[in-house]
């Protein structure tokens, strides 16, 4: 038996999208088509379209379908930065967290280098929360030359939520659009996107029990977007390409379920995630909680349980864990197999050699009491194993230093 404990990289499919996606696509039609057909694949997609808007605070006609969180994050990101630089050529300069995820931080770094945007990485605190006051710093420095910030809901690694609804403040009194990349937010914790007040926010599907390759940004009306894709225009020309019906049937019921569930099984999974944690801060010496220490709502994600383990490699517990049947993950399943430190952890204020022994465990709607039974039973063993295994590597070398920083410039805390 598998115990299954790495949900933030993807979640089981849920009943309910499983059967929408089944009875939808069992239909032909192109939602473009003006027949019958098309008119029944077009109706699909917009009830699912109102679903999700519904479930996220926004207008069904601020939802643009995309395949998932990696190309709402690009267009989010490139669409505004070229629509802001063409109002305005001095608009090069581009604020984001740096505890971002890849798809973000990438993106970034792309525009630094293909497209002349300056870009400058907001510093986290020890938990991982984003530094307000750098923010408004760097807000100032900027004057009329910042395009954007980008800035996520919660952090894919330790969980931490982030101050979103403050930073969205903070970019509109300068005049500056913020885009939050909630992907693993929606679905496990409230998200209204008309009272955060943020101008576009990125959702993926599969992270709330919804296939994978379907996701929507959420771009607030009026919000000035260039398109990534060209051709037949739909999503009103922010997003051209035939509309997936079944994806979008299958979103919206995932989420709507996930929606409807959330207090009790917020609350169920948080429950499963502290005797997890407590398990494993007590399977053995050197084990420490990262991210925010206050398991709430307010402050981590309810699935979360990120540690660093003394005296290991991530990499080798992982193996370690999965040979006893538990699945679980280092940090982003996106950078998973790349030998070098988080910098999530690193941007915390971590060093290389404590980054290493980093353990991601995150729960969701699937999990049981068994799942932790078996993450506790395993881990200990695990950790008294990869310590043996680990002592003579230690002894001979040290670790590889990371990589140069992804993006330009760093804002100073």
């Amino acid at each position: 038996m598998t115990a299954y404990l790495d949900h933030a990289s993807t979640t089981p499919l849920r009943p309910e999208a499983l059967e929408a996606y089944a009875s939808a696509a069992a239909l032909t039609g192109n939602p473009s088509s003006l027949h019958s057909s098309g008119r029944r694949a077009r109706a699909a997609v917009e009830e699912s379209r109102e679903a999700l808007a519904a479930a996220v605070g926004a207008r069904p006609s601020e939802v643009v379908w995309t395949s998932g969180g990696t190309e709402a994050d690009n267009l989010a990101l490139k669409g505004l930065y070229w629509a802001r630089r063409a109002a305005d050529p001095r608009r090069r300069r581009v604020l984001v967290g740096a505890a971002e995820h890849h798809a973000v931080l990438d993106v970034a770094q792309w525009l630094a280098e293909h497209e002349g945007a300056d870009v400058r990485l907001v510093p986290v605190d020890a938990v991982g929360r984003t530094d307000l006051d750098a923010l408004r710093e760097a807000l100032a420095d900027g004057g009329d030359e910042v395009a954007l910030v980008s800035l996520m809901w919660a952090n894919n690694e330790v969980g931490t939520v982030q101050p979103v609804a403050e930073a969205a403040e903070l970019a509109h009194a300068a005049g500056v659009p913020l885009h939050t990349d909630a992907v693993q937010a929606v679905g496990h914790l409230p998200v209204d996107v008309a009272a955060a007040g943020v101008d576009a926010l990125s959702l993926s599907a599969h992270k709330f029990g919804g296939p994978v390759g379907a996701g929507a940004l959420v771009l607030r009306r009026g919000t000035p977007l260039v398109p990534l894709l060209h051709g037949g225009g739909q999503e009103l020309g922010a997003r051209s390409g035939t509309l997936d019906a079944p994806a979008a049937r299958a979103t919206a019921a995932a989420l709507t379920a996930a929606v409807t569930a959330m207090p009790e099984e917020s609350a169920r999974v948080a429950a499963l995630r502290d005797r997890l944690v407590a398990g494993l801060l007590a399977c053995a010496d050197g084990v420490v909680l990262r991210g925010d220490p206050v398991l709430g709502p307010a402050h981590r994600l309810p699935g979360n349980a990120h540690v660093t383990v003394a005296g290991c490699e991530g990499d080798s517990l992982l193996y370690l864990l999965d040979a006893a049947g538990v699945e679980c993950s280092t940090g982003s399943a996106c950078q998973a197999g790349v030998p070098r430190p988080s910098h999530v952890l690193l941007a915390a204020g971590l060093d290389e050699r404590e980054a290493a022994g980093a353990l991601r465990f995150s729960l969701g709607w699937s999990s049981t009491g068994a799942d932790v039974d078996a993450a506790l039973a395993a881990v200990g063993p695990a950790v008294e194993r990869a310590r043996r295994a680990s002592a003579p590597a230690r002894g001979s070398r040290g670790r590889r230093r990371p990589p140069a920083a992804p993006v330009a410039g760093t804002v100073a805390s």
